[in-house]
């Protein structure tokens, strides 16, 4: 008997396993292998837009991923460093075998967690409530499970027109679980996702290729990271850059009903937001090359990841391809290129505490619930173990709002919304992104971590310290004058390419003028504070307009979403809705006014029509 099961090892399920028994709930953990834990399938790296900012989340909350990812990262790049605030974010190039090997290795140090090698057959529920799983040999129950099997559940790898029944890299698929969820009456729907080929790093010509090197200085996701857990700038490995010719699209155009997504062997829908490359030459047919990444994959391998070309071509048209790129004209595939279909929930079958609203106790996090990317699969599973373990105990469910974090806004998106193809979370998908910022995530998540017991007393009076230090600068700033006549102010003005100042101001109003930065002033201030407390000091003042209008936008969504909807409302029965409104309202069972007007489909009329029924009813 175990409090807690947790079916699939990858970043969802790593995430959700680890902090239920870090709350000190009784935990199994289900893989087909326990080596494979953590893998990446796909992509050597953690972060990127929007998704470097979920790893920060996840580190306010406690998780593994942002503090392995900094103990194995083979390149540190800091993206949009010349944008705004709002869009920056950080990428880590991974060493993929040390990032599983150490995720293993932290999994194991936990006593309230054991993994168990095995898969499972079927789902175990009485009464609408999960009560454990059957494996092959034998059953194990609980008092609640978590669903984290990713890309594994009735699964086909397809390369040209061949399929096979099999899980990424050639593991076993589950279609028997699939099975068991569609008994229970869950909606399921068929997803794509492919990866690109490797090909040997001594096979590749890098002279005929752009150097693609990290960010100088000093970047990491978790603040627990110290500089000796980082690698250095002069020890970190580059990336290069390539592109496709115009003879790849000929190949490719000459060949294309050859791929999978094209011959209809592919009945999945794929993400939008990632194609491969045949879908980037059809969809975007006037351009003549496409930007391709040379990636190192880790420093025990020879082999080097093809990042943007993504295929389903069959092998002998893979080589051709990959030769017609500059640089690649000789390289050798140590891995060919394939797309993948599985089975995915309908997300609006989950409820915003991401427990099925059919069956209790049943928890749903990662690739399996429609999304894409090892970072939304993290974030995901860290709050379905949080919320199985509030669930247990009897709690109110945990949930961020959207203008609290990525996080929050990619739950809402499922839930409320839905998606129909792998969803794939972008800064643009924010109202509220320059609130949700890779530098502000502590500020924003980690009390919710510390009340939660996920964060411990030191790492909190560590906040409370950075907080108390930066309001205290922005009151001196505020409280020192610059006047006029000042000669170092003056020198520092015209070396930016601005007038000598015509008043005097506090150096605070000073600080807001486009390139005047702490470091610039800092003769003048005088203030002691580290480059990351000047860094959140400039941001806040530069950007001060924008964000108290963005925090007021936010505070009317909140006013919606403190108007609350009864679970047990029949809405065929409020009168002068719209058909598509009683039909949506009916399946998402909306929790308040803001969670409603944010479906898909509902007009400001139905919301109007909503709240005069209320105010009638009450």
């Amino acid at each position: 008997m175990f409090d807690v099961l947790v079916i699939g090892a990858g970043h969802a399920g790593v995430e959700a396993s680890h902090i239920v028994s870090k709350l000190g709930l009784k935990t199994a953990l289900i893989t087909i292998k326990k080596e494979h834990i953590a893998k990446m399938p796909c992509n050597p790296s953690i972060g990127g837009p929007a998704k470097g900012i979920v790893v920060r989340e996840i580190d306010n909350l406690g998780g593994l991923m942002p503090k392995v990812a900094d103990k194995t990262a083979l390149q540190f790049k800091m993206l949009n460093s010349s944008k705004g605030p709002g869009v920056r974010a950080l990428r880590v190039q991974s060493d993929k075998l040390a990032y599983s090997s150490l995720m293993i290795e932290e999994l194991s140090k936990l006593e309230n967690l054991e993994i168990i090698e095995d898969l499972v057959q079927e789902l175990l529920v009485e009464n609408n409530k999960i009560i454990g799983v059957k494996l092959a040999q034998k059953e194990i129950k609980a008092k609640a499970v978590i669903l984290t099997t990713g890309t594994y559940m009735d699964s086909s790898i397809l390369v040209g027109d061949n399929v096979s029944k099999e899980g990424p890299d050639g593991e076993k698929t589950n279609a028997n679980l699939s099975n068991s969820l569609r008994n229970l009456g869950l909606d399921l729907f068929r997803l794509k996702t492919g990866t690109p080929p490797r090909v040997l790093t001594s096979s590749i010509d890098f002279s005929k290729t752009a150097l693609e090197p990290g960010s100088e200085g000093i970047y990491k996701f978790s603040d627990l990271s110290n500089e000796n857990d980082l690698l250095s700038y002069d020890k970190q490995l580059p990336c290069y850059l390539t592109h496709t010719t115009e003879e790849t699209k000929k190949i490719i155009e000459a060949n294309l009903e050859k791929s999978s997504m094209y011959s209809g062997v592919v009945s999945g829908v794929g993400p939008r937001y990632c194609p491969s490359i045949e879908d980037k030459i059809v969809r975007f047919n006037d351009k003549i090359s496409h930007q391709i990444f040379l990636e190192p994959e880790s420093l025990s391998l020879d082999t080097t990841y093809i990042q943007g070309f993504s295929s389903s071509m069959p092998k002998d048209i893979q080589e051709k391809m990959l030769k017609s790129i500059t640089g690649l004209e000789n390289a050798i595939i140590q891995r060919y290129a394939y797309a993948i279909e599985y089975d995915a929930i309908n997300p609006l079958e989950v409820k915003l505490n991401l427990e099925t609203k059919k069956i209790q106790n049943l928890f749903i996090a990662g690739q399996i619930l429609g999304t894409s990317g090892y970072e939304e699969a993290a974030g995901l599973g860290i709050m379905a173990g949080i919320n199985a373990y509030l669930k247990i105990k009897n709690k109110e469910p945990f949930i961020l709002k959207r203008d609290e974090a990525y996080i929050g806004l990619m739950i809402d998106d499922l839930i409320t919304k839905g998606t129909l193809e792998p969803y794939r979370l972008l800064t643009s998908r924010s109202e509220y992104r320059l609130l949700l910022r890779h530098d502000n995530a502590d500020q924003r998540i980690l009390t919710y971590g510390y009340n939660l017991n996920l964060i411990d007393e030191a790492r909190y009076q560590n906040f409370l310290t950075k907080m108390r230090l930066i309001n205290e600068s922005k009151q001196k700033l505020n409280d020192i004058k610059i006047g006029r006549h000042n000669e170092e102010v003056d020198n520092y003005l015209q070396s930016l390419g601005y007038e000598k100042l015509s008043m005097g101001q506090s150096a605070l109003e000073f600080l807001k003028r486009p390139l005047i930065t702490l470091k610039g002033i800092r003769n003048i201030t005088k203030l002691e504070i580290s480059e990351e407390i000047e860094n959140q000091i400039e941001i806040e003042v530069k950007y001060e307009g924008y964000i108290v209008k963005a925090k007021k936008d936010a505070e009317k969504m909140l006013k919606m979403d403190k108007v609350k909807l009864s679970s047990d409302i029949d809405y065929n029965l409020v009168p002068n809705l719209s058909l598509e409104a009683r039909s949506k309202f009916n399946k998402i069972k909306p929790l308040n006014i803001g969670q409603a007007s944010r479906i898909s489909g509902i007009s400001p009329s139905d919301i109007e029509v909503l709240l005069i029924y209320l105010k009638e009813k009450k």
